[in-house]
């Protein structure tokens, strides 16, 4: 089962379970997995605690081996659901730190947490006073501690810390609060960072217009809340995010590696809008479904259950991703056990910045990341209280 929100006010990935049924068509084509059909369900949760437990509830009821690729705010919610059934959560986006604790939870990146301490480190070797916008919410919660851990690591304040609803319709107020904490300091060139998911394109709406009435600034986002689709419709170079500092888990979409992911995209869902193969949902349900593929190729011909996908997981099986993160494997306790991330197994970030814009790899030592960088040093050092 892949599960994602879609149609609702917040943020939306319907790019996921677009792709996982893309993937299943697509292995379905070339003559299945050891003799057997891949099924995908799709399950929507609706950015609500209640659906998405609904949908786990739903993945034990229909005996689905694994949920992959996913997305959803309420891992409280539909965690031990999927751990009473014994069903493994391969590859979650990492929008909540209950994916990087439970014992059934399989992450292939570092979420929310690696993208922000990354964004941290990069923009305090640089930037004035630094405003966070983020979700009144209990995923935007964890935001803040994050972001700090790379300021911190720069020698950098801590952020300003400015919640606001996710599901507003115009941010014209939090705007100009977020303007005036960012050009504090009349000798250094603040930083606003909205981190707001698909309610970011609104709050730049608002953005646009205050920031005239301020000194300039720098924006910095992490991938999810910003993509090649929202600078273009923001003017591209003339826009707000030129220039501005972007993070990310994976390799811009333009790099070869990605190449096989796009090939099952065009093969089986050519004309599909709902994917975009720069949009980071739906390049994590591709790298989940190639973590699902190499623990089925592990298990062969034996008896396929969520039994045994999770003992092949837990028994020391290596997945190669062409690349695209470093090999990953899961041991009990990973790295970042003392901060609290002890499923952690994957802190790489890289830097990207709007260049004439478009979305492309930032040159070396910008910021303070070369190329891919991994942040479990600095997280390791992240205030978690």
């Amino acid at each position: 089962m892949t599960w994602a929100p879609q149609g609702t006010g917040a943020t939306n990935k319907p790019g996921m379970p677009a792709m996982a049924l893309a993937y299943a068509k697509w292995i379905n084509s070339h003559g299945g997995l050891h003799g057997r059909r891949l099924q995908v369900l799709t399950c929507n949760d609706h950015n609500d605690s209640v659906a998405a437990a609904k949908c786990a509830r739903r993945a034990a009821a229909e005996n689905v081996v694994a949920v992959v690729g996913s997305y959803s705010q309420f891992g409280d919610s539909f965690l031990a659901p999927l751990e009473s059934a014994g069903i493994p959560y391969i590859g979650g986006y990492g929008v909540t730190d209950d994916e990087f604790t439970g014992p059934m939870s399989y992450p292939v990146n570092g979420g929310q947490p690696a993208l922000l301490a990354g964004l941290g480190r990069a923009l305090g070797a640089g930037c004035g006073p630094v405003a966070l916008v983020r979700p009144d919410s209990i995923a935007g919660d964890q935001l803040p501690a994050m972001l700090d851990s790379g300021l911190k690591a720069g020698g950098h304040p801590e952020a300003g810390d400015q919640l606001v609803a996710e599901d507003l319709t115009e941010y014209d107020d939090q705007s100009d609060r977020a303007l005036r904490f960012a050009s504090g300091d009349p000798l250094v060139r603040g930083c606003v960072v909205p981190a707001l998911g698909d309610r970011t394109d609104t709050f730049m709406d608002s953005f646009r217009r205050a920031r005239a009435e301020f000194p300039a600034v720098r924006l910095g986002t992490v991938l999810g809340s910003v993509d090649q689709t929202m600078i273009n419709s923001t003017g591209g170079s003339s826009g707000p995010y030129e220039g501005a500092y972007i993070t990310g888990w994976y390799p811009p979409a333009s790099d070869p590696r990605w190449k096989p992911m796009k090939r099952v995209i065009s093969e089986e869902a050519f004309g599909d809008n709902r994917i975009d193969p720069g949009d980071a949902g739906v390049q994590t349900t591709w790298i989940a479904y190639t973590v699902l593929k190499a623990v089925l190729d592990r298990i062969g011909d034996g008896e396929v259950s969520a039994d045994s996908v999770r003992k092949t997981l837990d028994g020391g099986l290596r997945v190669s991703t062409g690349g695209l993160t470093p090999t990953l494997y899961w041991p009990y306790e990973g790295k970042l056990a003392s901060v609290g991330f002890p499923r952690m197994v994957n802190a790489d970030v890289t830097l990207q910045v709007v260049r004439g814009g478009q979305l492309v790899a930032a040159g070396k030592d910008i910021g303070g990341i070369d190329g891919t960088t991994d942040m479990t040093a600095t997280l390791e050092n992240a205030d978690v209280r």
